[in-house]
C-alpha cells in the first residue's frame, strides 16, 4: 500500500471518530459506581505529572497504585510522594509500584486511570495504547505532536469508548466560565478581534547552549526519545531540572514551543468563548532573531487566525527578547467587542466599556470583574470533574476532542510558520484546502521502530 493510499484511510477512519458525537457507552472493564475508588497509574511523573498526580491524592476517592519513569530520580522521588501522607491522608494503595515501561502500568488490570505527564511527543502513544487496554485517561496538554496524532487519540477514545480529560483546566475555573458566559451573551458586543499572548525577556543566553554528552546516570535515553528520532542526548532536549520548566519544549522533534504549550491554554478559550471548532487561515511570521541558545522553536512569533462563523481575527504573540505589554501583563486573553474589552487571565477578568465617537461610554449595569479573592482551584476541580465522568461515563469538560481542536489551532499555527505557507484549513474534515508539501508532511510524522501510532 503507497504512503498515499495508507494517509487517506487513516484520515477517513480518523474523520469518523471526531465527527461520531456519541454519547460514551458504560463498557469499562471495571463498571465503577459513585462510591467506588478509582485506581491509578501515573505515567511521567515529572514536575507537571507530579502536580497533577497531587491532585488526584487530594480527592478522596483516589488511590495512587503505579508510577512510571524512564528517569530514576523522578521515579523514586514519585514513589515516595504516592506513598506518603498528604493533608492528613495517606495513600491508601496496599503497595505503590514503579516501572521504567509504561507498558507494564497498562498491563495492570486494576488500574482504572491512566494520567500521562509524558514529554508531548509521547502523548499520543500512552494516551491510545491506554484507551484500547480500557483505560480512562487524563492526558496534559497539547494532546499530540502533529494534526493527524490528536484525530487519532479523538478516534482512539470514541472507539473504545474512554473517558478522556485533557489538562486544559482553565475550563473550570469558575471566572473563565463566568466570563466566556458574558462573551457569548454579547455583553461586550460583536467581537472582531481577539489578542493572546505570552511575553518575557531572557535576552541573550535563554536556555544556553550545553554541549552533547553522555545521558546522566538513571535515564534510559533511549526511552525517553521513543518514537522521536534517535540524537546524542544533551542536557536542554532532556530539560529536566529542579530550578526550571523542561526544556524539551523547544524541540521540534518533542513539542512546539510557547505555541503549543502555553498557547493552547489561551486558544482554547478563545474558541470556547467564540464557539468556534477552529480558524479558517492562518499566516505566521517570526524567527529566532536574539537568543543565542540551542533552542529551535522562535524567539519572536506572531501567528493570525482568520476565523469564518463568526468572522473575527485572533492573534497569537509570543516574545523572549522583551516582556513589555501594554497592560504589564505577561500572558493573557483580550476579547475586542463593539461594546467593550474583556482582558482575562488566571487571576481574574475586567471588562472595560467602549467609548464611542460622541465621547461617550457604552451605558452598562455593571462592569464586572473577578479577582484573585473569588477564583477556585480549577485544577483540583477539573480533576474532580473528571474522576465523576469516570463514574458517570459522561464526557468530562476538557473532553478529547475538545482538546485535539485547541490544539491544532497551535500546531497550524506551527505549520505555518515553518512552511511560511498561507494556510487555509477545513475545518470540518480537518484537512487542508490550500498548502504546500512541506505544510502537508507537518501535519503528520513518522514514528521511530519498534513504535507504532494505531488504533
Amino acid at each position: 500500500m503507497t504512503e498515499e493510499l495508507k494517509r487517506r484511510d487513516f484520515m477517513k477512519r480518523a474523520a469518523l471518530g471526531v465527527g461520531a458525537g456519541v454519547a460514551l457507552s458504560s463498557f469499562s472493564r471495571t463498571v465503577l459506581g459513585a462510591n467506588d475508588r478509582v485506581r491509578v497509574g501515573v505515567v511521567g511523573p515529572g514536575r507537571q505529572g507530579s502536580y497533577d498526580m497531587d491532585d488526584f491524592r487530594r480527592q478522596p476517592d483516589v488511590e495512587i497504585a503505579a508510577v512510571c519513569d524512564v528517569y530514576e530520580p523522578n521515579l523514586s522521588a514519585a514513589l515516595d510522594n504516592a506513598s506518603s501522607n498528604l493533608s492528613g491522608r495517606r495513600n491508601t494503595a496496599s503497595n505503590v509500584q514503579s516501572y521504567r515501561d509504561f507498558r507494564q502500568v497498562l498491563d495492570r488490570k486494576d488500574i482504572d486511570v491512566v494520567i500521562v505527564g509524558t514529554p508531548d511527543h509521547w502523548h499520543p502513544l500512552v494516551m491510545v495504547e491506554a484507551c484500547k487496554a480500557g483505560k480512562d485517561v487524563y492526558v496534559e496538554k497539547p494532546v499530540s505532536h502533529t494534526v493527524d496524532e490528536g484525530r487519532l487519540m479523538v478516534e482512539a477514545a470514541r472507539q473504545y469508548s474512554r473517558v478522556v480529560q485533557v489538562g486544559t483546566q482553565q475550563r473550570s475555573g469558575k471566572h473563565f466560565q463566568e466570563a466566556v458566559k458574558l462573551i457569548q451573551d454579547g455583553f461586550i458586543g460583536k467581537v472582531s478581534f481577539v489578542r493572546t499572548w505570552n511575553y518575557d525577556n531572557q535576552y541573550p543566553q535563554g536556555i544556553g547552549n550545553p554541549p552533547d554528552s553522555d545521558p546522566p546516570p538513571g535515564l534510559d535515553w533511549n526511552l525517553w526519545l521513543g518514537p522521536a528520532p534517535k540524537v546524542q542526548y544533551n542536557y536542554n532536549r532532556f530539560g529536566v531540572g529542579p530550578d526550571r520548566w523542561s526544556t524539551f519544549r523547544y524541540f521540534w522533534d518533542y513539542a512546539g514551543g510557547f505555541m503549543t504549550d502555553w498557547g493552547v491554554h489561551l486558544m482554547d478559550i478563545v474558541q470556547w468563548a467564540m464557539q468556534v471548532k477552529g480558524p479558517g487561515t492562518i499566516t505566521a511570521s517570526g524567527g529566532k532573531y536574539y537568543i543565542q541558545d540551542n533552542a529551535e522553536t522562535p524567539d519572536t512569533l506572531q501567528v493570525t487566525y482568520e476565523y469564518e462563523n463568526p468572522r473575527f481575527v485572533a492573534v497569537y504573540e509570543n516574545r523572549w527578547d522583551n516582556s513589555n505589554s501594554a497592560n504589564a501583563k505577561g500572558y493573557g486573553i483580550e476579547f475586542h467587542g463593539t461594546d467593550a474589552t474583556l482582558f482575562i487571565d488566571r487571576s481574574g477578568f475586567q471588562v472595560y466599556p467602549e467609548l464611542r465617537q460622541e465621547g461617550k461610554q457604552r451605558p452598562v449595569e455593571r462592569s464586572p470583574s473577578m479577582t484573585m479573592e473569588s477564583i477556585n482551584d480549577s485544577h483540583f476541580d477539573h480533576v474532580r470533574n473528571f474522576l465523576d465522568c469516570v463514574k458517570s461515563r459522561q464526557r468530562p469538560i476538557s473532553d478529547i476532542e475538545i482538546g485535539h481542536r485547541s490544539t491544532s489551532a497551535c500546531l497550524l499555527g506551527n505549520v505555518a510558520f515553518r512552511s511560511k505557507e498561507r494556510i487555509v484549513w477545513d475545518v470540518e474534515r480537518q484537512e487542508l484546502k490550500q498548502g504546500g508539501p512541506e505544510a502537508r508532511q507537518l501535519l503528520t510524522r513518522h514514528y521511530r521502530a519498534p513504535w507504532e501510532l494505531s488504533v
